[in-house]
């Protein structure tokens, strides 16, 4: 929001100077971020009259101009600007003057003509880039004066970055209130006058959205003049804050919108059709061509002002071109209305429009003084524009009920950890305008308003740190007793499973939640994703139910930008339905909000160098990387076949630990691979939080000086039978005899089949067995009969054989 010190100060005026004033305000929360003076510095330049304006003797475009520049003679200058004539009051940069950019002005011949200064266009003194003739001064200025301080050129410009919540300074008297608060200076707020009624026409309003509008006034003014002119001090206020002057009527609505906050909308009445209006919810195929001559499709979400059938205003959003008042005008009705915050809040974005009415409905604005600030905007019109004003017509449809806030100063203490006393706590609300009751230990405030921010008992406390001054409250570190809390050995957190990924060559990502719909619906397989309703990207349309298309996105980025060896991941949130899950502080209905860690790797398993062979990674690389992350729990973890869109169906599995599924691991499918054009397939695996958040209790075993005994064992095996249903049945047997609990290790180390037989039945699989005592030193019968009973138990439950 952007806005001339000079207005500010003449609603309230404290001794505090231009830079004082900004600190104070960025302090309270209402950041200045600029204060820049309204036109460059000069000096040198005043008021000038020309009296004359003759054709120069040796030049066609030239002039020769005698001015008057209050110093008793009058002054030769030549000029060139299209717009030099006599009797007009102009800018007169005398000998000496220095203009922006360091021009310092001195006599001149010009063409033989001797000139002593020069005129200046807008552009010349930084005030604008109009170059188009000489900036043409009030006629009432006399000559001599300082242009400076003809045109209060030593004002400044404050741009103020608010927050959403404060909606109450949008306008000139919020931000007022705001330095009358901080600083005790005396607000002097706008004054309306009374306007009596002059006429008694009143146009019949009905309002059948009470959800919509809360309160609905406006007054019929006949006989305006349209075509007036716009006092010059109002233009001004108008351009510093940002405001093009585009004629009276518009004019003096912006000016009542800056000033006040409110803002209101001027119909043409004779262009309304039924000649009377209704405000209500749109109806599904209706349209409206807006004051921007964009023609816009409604909904029943959006709120409009009707005259019969069709929409001529956007409630609270924008006027309609059909009733917008133009300079044959002569007759108007003026609106002013209470929006519901919550009926105009992302309509305008919806449409991809944006207003500085919606701006400030959207964020509420004051529902009590609107017959006030009705006044104030008829007055204004009378005076620049004329005509008879009929009487308000105020309708009270469904008032705000504000709820008092109670605010405990114990609680107040507290929170800001200085001793508030009862009395800065009075001064404080007092000053801020609130009605308030207090007793020994709390107030009960009463919301103005026009300050839509006050709900709970901290937004006072903030008030009170406010007022008093953020720099007033000492910056003391805690104090709180340091007490070292045992971490269970069992448990791992996030930032240890982050730090662990990172341990196995891993780079973090983080992606975003809402995902492309042909990811879930092609890559995924997911038939019912859940939709976003107001997407940030039309591409990015759902929310994402695995972490691994992202992973996949993230490998395709860097591969395109000859990256050779990735290796990510991701510990995030995925989103699916699940009619089980019910409302809670951290759930939403209806809706499964798991975390998962998901990793992807493509490329080298190791970084390029001279001592090792380059190979590309391969499932098993990434198998053991799982195996690391759930390590101490590896003898219940499987893997089991699986199919799914995302992964190669031959060269992927289903993770199993306790009997349950706990993630998936493969390569890409061939068919993403071409997609993605990455020549090689990355591996890709994703686990649930939850199973990594566990681990194995460590467990102490007594180290054996006895040497270890290793023996091989190759058998024949059906090639359906998986080796993981081989190993669990060695573990069986191992685990129910105990003279088997020697063997400490079992590998398998060759895979063989047959290459003469296109389709082998049998394969053979190579186990290596690690055999240890702890006390005795293994000789070959006892080893030989190990071997023995781990043989016969793979030839009974799985009709091996010895190779």
């Amino acid at each position: 929001m952007q806005f001339p010190e000079s207005w500010l100060r003449a609603l309230v005026n404290p001794k505090l100077s231009t830079d004082e004033l900004s600190h104070r305000l960025t302090m309270a929360g209402l950041e200045v971020e600029e204060a820049n003076p309204v036109a460059p510095g000069f000096s040198g330049v005043v008021v000038a009259r020309i009296v004359s304006a003759e054709p120069h003797p040796n030049a066609d475009k030239l002039r020769v101009c005698q001015v008057d520049a209050g110093t008793g003679a009058l002054l030769q200058i030549v000029c060139g600007a299209p717009n030099a004539a006599a009797g007009i009051n102009v800018p007169l940069a005398t000998v000496g003057a220095v203009l922006p950019g360091e021009l310092k002005i001195g006599v001149a011949k010009m063409r033989g003509v001797e000139s002593s200064g020069m005129l200046c266009s807008a552009r010349e003194l930084g005030l604008s880039q109009d170059h188009g003739g000489l900036l043409v001064l009030d006629a009432s200025l006399a000559p001599g004066t300082d242009i400076r301080k003809a045109l209060d050129l030593d004002d400044t410009l404050f741009t103020l970055k608010l927050t959403p919540n404060r909606a109450d300074c949008l306008s000139i008297l919020g931000v007022a209130r705001e330095v009358s608060a901080l600083t005790g200076a005396e607000l002097v707020p706008p004054t309306p006058r009374a306007i009596k009624a002059s006429i008694h026409d009143v146009l019949r309003v009905t309002v059948t959205a009470p959800d919509l509008c809360g309160r609905f006034a406006g007054r019929v003014i006949r006989g305006v003049n349209a075509r007036a002119q716009t006092p010059a001090w109002l233009v001004q206020r108008l351009e510093r804050a940002g405001q093009r002057s585009v004629s009276a009527l518009v004019d003096i609505s912006n000016y009542v919108m800056l000033e006040l906050g409110r803002p209101t909308h001027v119909f043409d009445l004779d262009q309304i059709s039924e000649q009377s209006l209704e405000v209500r919810w749109a109806r599904e195929g209706e349209s409206l061509t807006l004051l921007n001559e964009q023609t816009i499709k409604l909904d029943a979400s959006m709120g409009v002002i009707a005259s019969g059938a069709q929409p001529e205003s956007l409630a609270g959003i924008m006027g309609g071109a059909s009733t917008a008042v133009t300079l044959d005008t002569s007759n108007i009705y003026v609106e002013a209305a209470f929006w519901w915050p919550q009926a105009i809040a992302g309509r305008a974005r919806k449409l991809k429009i944006s207003s500085e009415a919606s701006h400030r409905f959207e964020r509420g604005v004051d529902f009590e003084q609107i017959p006030e600030h009705l006044d104030l905007i008829t007055g204004l019109i009378l005076d620049i524009c004329g005509g008879q004003a009929g009487p308000i017509d105020d309708q009270h449809v469904n008032m705000p009920q504000r709820q008092a806030v109670t605010m405990r100063l114990a609680r107040c203490q507290r929170v800001l950890g200085i001793p508030v006393s009862h009395a800065q706590v009075s001064t404080t609300f007092e000053r801020l305008g609130f009605v308030f009751n207090a007793t020994a230990d709390a107030f009960i405030v009463s919301p103005p308003s026009f300050r839509f921010d006050i709900a709970i008992e901290e937004d006072l406390i903030e008030e009170v740190a406010r007022i008093i001054g953020f720099d007033n409250i000492p910056a003391n570190p805690p104090v709180a007793a340091a007490v070292m809390r045992q971490a269970p050995e069992i448990q791992r957190s996030a930032h240890t499973i982050r730090a662990e990924m990172s341990g196995l060559d891993y780079q973090e990502v983080i992606n975003f939640s809402f995902v492309e719909d042909v990811w879930e619906r092609d890559m995924l397989g997911t038939k019912d994703p859940i939709r976003l309703l107001n997407p940030i990207a039309s591409q990015l349309a759902v929310m994402r139910t695995s972490l691994l298309p992202g992973l996949v996105a993230n490998i395709r980025y860097n591969a395109n930008r000859k990256q050779s060896r990735i290796r990510v991941f991701e510990l995030g949130r995925v989103f699916s339905r699940n009619d089980q899950v019910k409302d809670g502080p951290l759930t939403v209905a209806g809706i499964e909000q798991p975390q998962k860690l998901a990793g992807a790797v493509w490329g080298g398993t190791n970084p390029d160098q001279w001592g090792l062979a380059t190979k590309n990674v391969d499932f098993f690389d990434v198998k053991r990387d799982v195996e690391v992350l759930l390590d101490g729990r590896t003898a219940d973890l499987r893997f089991a076949a699986l199919a799914h869109p995302l992964l190669h169906p031959g060269r992927s599995a289903q993770i199993m630990l306790d009997g349950k599924q706990i993630g998936l691991i493969g390569e890409l499918h061939p068919k993403w691979v071409q997609e993605q054009e990455l020549g090689t397939a990355p591996v890709l695996f994703e686990l649930t939080y939850d199973s990594l958040c566990t681990i194995a209790m460590p467990s102490i075993k007594e180290l054996s000086k006895q040497p270890v005994v290793q023996r091989d064992l190759a058998i024949w095996v059906s090639t359906d039978k998986t080796v993981q249903s081989l190993l669990d049945t060695i573990g069986r047997t191992i685990a129910a005899d105990e003279s088997l609990r020697v063997v400490q290790d079992v590998r398998l180390f060759d895979q063989w089949k047959d290459p003469s037989k296109q389709a082998a039945e049998e394969k053979s699989l190579a186990f290596r067995f690690s055999l240890q005592d702890t006390e005795v030193t293994l000789d070959d019968a006892r080893v030989d009969a190990c071997v023995v009973k781990i043989r016969q138990a793979l030839e009974t439950e799985h009709q091996a054989r010895p190779r």
